[in-house]
């Protein structure tokens, strides 16, 4: 081990790790006077008050190890004794300013138009074209201002910036093209000194620029900073028109608190993995925690405010074995990673990796009927009756198959017992299956009901 130093090397933090987990790791142990996010190397800087607040740290981690968001990252003592200034700016990827930018958009829950990105863009300068691409990265833009002072203005300000409060986060560098080539107005490319190109609608047509190729030659790691939407744009009309309409009544889209406390719990039947089947109808989730000094008490953080939001919304008053659940924001922003807590944040069970606006469209509170999918191909209505019946009375049950797969609708004499099969049931092995569970709105099952 090196040299005791107040200051602290950590590695392989991901581009999902942001300056308050950091912070949230090591303020256990002492004031922490400067971090430095090295982000073109996964790496951080942080300086402690003092070399034994230090010390304790790298103790401490050295039989525990760290993990943040479900990702394990490494700590030891850095070579500096003292972070300085030009450590601090350090955290800059040493690219040369240029008037176009390179954009990475993480966490992308909605969809970005050119609009949205120039709606964004705009306030810093004159922006003369937007080219958008999907790379393995994500979701990329290159935005072309017209003078280079524009161009870090807008770096300088937006870098690690939300779009939309807790998602669509911006990742800024410097490109090193010297111009964009547009051929085409539409909602992926856009020159906005020549209102008269045409307007493709067939897809990108084989003469256009391979921009799909520019975005190979970047880093793509986020800021993390810590999320800040956009006054403008964080609002209920904002999401809406991402999701083309409206929002469910009752839901602001407005909220940024994350964590969700959930009361008046049955402390003998419940467990994480059954909250987590519950509160992933409505997002993703980070982690929870069940309050060991009150066994009818837990902490469920969600992958943004939208989530927590539709969660609190759908779920307050739901029965859930024999108990009314009591589910309001937490004071605390986040759970603090701890051995009682579970993580779930890379959890290939979260709903919301793909198809995150169809699972919004779903969200509803408990209902007497569920939706089974994932099935296996010869599974039998006997044997999905034999998987749910010890969660209560089955009135009826439908086996069908859409787009080539077996689905399945069953309802239950009340939402209660529903609630109860899906918590328990949910992402549990069928014939060889792992099935998925979710509340469906349909009110009675016809024989041409899907």
């Amino acid at each position: 081990m090196a040299e005791p130093s107040k200051v602290i090397h950590v590695r392989n933090v991901g581009h999902e790790i942001s300056e308050n987990d950091l912070l949230q790791l090591f303020q256990p142990f002492g004031v922490i006077t400067k971090l430095v996010m090295l982000r073109a190397k996964n790496q951080a800087l942080l300086q402690m008050q003092d070399v034994p607040s230090a010390i304790n740290a790298l103790q401490f981690y050295a039989n525990v190890q760290p993990t943040i968001r479900g990702r394990n990252v490494y700590v030891q003592f850095s070579s500096h004794q003292e972070l300085t200034t030009m450590d601090q700016n350090a955290q800059g990827r040493g690219d040369e300013p240029n008037r176009i930018l390179l954009v990475t958009i993480h966490h992308m829950l909605y969809p970005i138009t050119v609009e949205v990105l120039h709606q964004v863009f705009s306030p810093h300068g004159f922006v003369e074209k937007i080219v958008t691409f999907q790379k393995s990265a994500g979701f990329q833009a290159l935005i072309q201002y017209q003078g280079c002072q524009s161009a870090v203005s807008a770096r300088t300000s937006l870098q690690g910036r939300n779009i939309y409060d807790g998602c669509c986060q911006l990742d800024i560098q410097f490109s090193n093209l010297d111009e964009l080539q547009v051929h085409y107005n539409n909602d992926r490319s856009r020159d906005f000194t020549n209102p008269n190109l045409p307007t493709e609608q067939k897809g990108r047509s084989t003469q256009h620029p391979g921009y799909g190729d520019v975005g190979g030659m970047y880093t793509s790691e986020a800021h993390g900073a810590r999320a800040v939407g956009f006054s403008q744009m964080a609002n209920a009309a904002a999401i809406a028109a991402a999701f083309g309409g409206g929002l469910p009544p009752g839901i602001s889209g407005t909220n940024d608190r994350c964590t969700v406390l959930v009361s008046n719990l049955n402390p003998d039947r419940i467990d994480e993995d059954k909250l987590f089947n519950l509160f992933s109808l409505y997002g993703n989730i980070v982690r929870i925690k069940l309050l060991r000094n009150k066994p009818d008490h837990a902490l469920v953080q969600m992958g943004d405010g939208f989530q927590a939001e539709l969660a609190v919304h759908f779920l307050k008053g739901a029965m859930l074995f024999g108990k009314r659940l009591e589910v309001n924001f937490s004071k605390h922003p986040n759970i603090t990673q701890g051995a009682d807590t579970h993580e779930y944040v890379n959890s290939n069970l979260n709903r919301f990796n793909r198809n995150a606006a169809k699972n919004y469209r779903y969200c509803c509170s408990p209902t007497k009927m569920v939706h089974l999918s994932t099935l296996p191909q010869d599974v039998t209505e006997e044997e999905i009756v034999n998987h749910l019946a010890e969660h209560g009375t089955i009135v009826n049950t439908k086996l069908f198959e859409m787009n080539g797969k077996k689905q399945a609708l069953v309802m239950f004499e009340t939402e209660e017992q529903a609630t109860e099969a899906l918590v328990s049931k949910h992402a549990t092995s069928l014939g060889g299956s792992i099935i998925r569970i979710s509340f469906s709105q349909l009110q009675t099952i016809r024989e041409n009901s899907l």
